[in-house]
This record gives C-alpha cells, structure tokens and sequence, in this order.
C-alpha cells in the first residue's frame, strides 16, 4: 500500500477524532544494532505545518517516549516547557493543547494525535487510536508480504538471467559487464564491482564496475597492497562485510584504497570469492545511501557469488590445463 493511502486513513481518524493533526511514524532505517531513527511518513492535519523532514529517536520527546517505551500516552494539557512533538514547522506546536499517542503493535512505530483544544481526548477516544494503530500495522504487515514476495520473484529472475549469461557470452569481457549489470539492477545497489588479486598475490585490482566510477580521470589499470580499503580487508580475511549505515569518517568507509574518485559509501556488501582454497575475487555491492541489507537480497548476493566463484574456477583449472600442456 503507498503512503498516500495511508493519508486518506489518518483523514478518517481525524474526522473521528475531532483533531487537529494525526501523525504516523515509521522506522528510518533497519540498521541492526543501533538505536532506530523514526520519520514521520504519512500525517493528516488542518494546518499545513507538518514537517515531514523531521526524524524523531527513541526517547526524544513525546513521540519518542512512545516509540521507546511501546506505552500509549495522554497528555490532556500540553505545556511546551515539559513536553515537545518535534513534528511541526515554525511555531505551529506552541499552539497544540492536548495529545496521545500509542505504540503499533509489534513495536514498528507510532500514532499520535494532538488538538488545539485542552482536555479533548477521552478514554474511548484513546481505543479508537489503538483500533486504527492495529489496523496500520495490518496493512503493513501485509504490504511487506507483498513487496516480499515481489522482491523474491525479482531475484529468481535474475538469477535465471545470471545461470543463463555463460551459454550466452563465451568472452569473460562481455560475460561480466552484463553480470554487473543484472546484480545492480536486481539489488537496486548503485555500484557493483568486481576486484581480483593480483599475480604476486600482495595486491588486488578492478577487474570489472558496473559503471566507470573508480577512475573518472581515466588512470589504467590501478593496483591496490591488501592493507587497502574494505576490500582489502575481505581479501585478508576470507570473511564477508556485511554493513548498513556505515559510520566513521571516510577512510573507514573506503572501499579501495587511496586515489580514486569512490565517495564514503553508506551500505557495503563484499563478498569473497573462494576458488582453491584461497580468496581470489571480492564482490561488492555498495551505495552511498543507508540501504536495508535484507535476508533475501544477502541470500542472492551469496548465490551469485558462488556462481561467479564456480565460472572462474573453471577458467582457472582451463588455465593451468593449458600450462601443463604447453610445458609438456
């Protein structure tokens, strides 16, 4: 369901309701181990001051308390010197008199509502919110269904598209720019790369990018030592980066090393690619916005990988086969 369905529902409870405002707040970002951020994503009012900009923390005003505590909350008589929204533009709020607000079930955000009158919510008002805060969470729970399943219907297409790329492109060249392409379409990841360690094994390069954005300047086949970047750090320890949200400054966002025009990516996917026993190719999806690593897009990032491990294991075996027949 789009949002602005979710407006024509927070109309009807502020008709109900007699309010001034009605305010749905939903979680910003999915990031696993850090306090959630709130924005306001779907609101109804009288006025037009509702700043749909505003983000709003855990334990951050009364919006937060809620969000924090997963308590309904009355207040009869506002008194902004105790209490602040958080919500409204300007010095809209110092009109507001009265609010409540309550938790959807599940704990995925908050509705609220405020008046310009004191004392204008009563105790059935209060149920009535949390009727309408159920169904919210209803109607979410089945939108996400459907964009699930969408989601997984997606990526088993691409996944055919990706099985189907070695009867269709016999050149490693045109073999992994559509590959590329099919992983950042599918994702909807802005930068899929591809890096490759290097002959001595004491360092790495690009093999392929989706698109040209390493090298803007035009600088030809760049090498990076191991100690550089997130990849770098994939390649020494055989072990995936799975980040949203990154923080830090730029160098600990860095996905190569010094030199080239990549910004401080947000979200990081790298993956290795183990072929003999040993890490012999990263794959990375990033992009430079905080981006919900979901269970299933790790899942087909992993398959994919895997493929790509298994297509240049081959060329690797084909390689030394054709070594050991020359030396013969």
């Amino acid at each position: 369901m789009q949002l602005s369905n979710y407006d024509r529902i927070l109309a009807i409870l502020g008709s109900v309701l007699n309010a001034y405002s009605i305010s749905l707040f939903l979680p910003l970002s999915e990031s696993q181990g850090k306090e959630k951020v709130y924005c306001l994503a779907s609101g109804f009012s009288l006025g037009h001051s509702l700043d749909f900009s505003a983000d709003v923390r855990e334990g951050m005003g009364l919006v937060g308390w809620i969000l924090r505590h997963g308590q309904a909350l009355l207040v009869s008589n506002f008194d902004r010197r105790q209490n602040f929204l958080g919500y409204y533009r300007g010095n809209e709020e110092q009109h507001i008199k009265a609010f409540m607000g309550c938790a959807l079930p599940g704990g995925g955000g908050a509705l609220c509502a405020d008046s310009k009158r004191q004392y204008s919510f009563s105790e059935q008002d209060q149920k009535m919110l949390h009727l309408f805060a159920d169904l919210i969470a209803r109607l979410l729970g089945k939108t996400q269904e459907l964009e699930d399943g969408a989601q997984a219907l997606r990526y088993y297409a691409a996944f055919r598209a990706v099985s189907d790329l070695r009867r269709r492109h016999s050149r490693w060249a045109d073999f992994l720019r559509n590959f590329l392409d099919i992983l950042a379409g599918a994702t909807t990841f802005s930068y899929v790369l591809l890096c490759t360690r290097d002959s001595t094994g004491e360092g790495y390069g690009i093999e392929g990018e989706n698109i040209p954005l390493a090298f803007k300047s035009g600088a030809k086949d760049p090498a990076f030592p191991m100690s550089a970047g997130l990849v770098g750090w994939v390649f020494r320890n055989n072990a995936q980066i799975c980040g949203e949200g990154l923080e830090g400054g730029p160098e600990a966002r860095q996905l190569l090393g010094k030199g080239t025009d990549l910004p401080p990516f947000q979200t990081v996917f790298a993956l290795p690619l183990i072929i003999q026993s040993k890490t012999r190719g990263v794959l990375c999806l990033a992009d430079e916005n905080p981006l919900p690593l979901t269970e299933a897009t790790r899942d087909f990032a992993r398959m994919a990988a895997e493929h790509l491990s298994l297509f240049l294991e081959n060329l690797f075996v084909k390689c030394r086969l054709r070594d050991l027949h020359r030396s013969g």
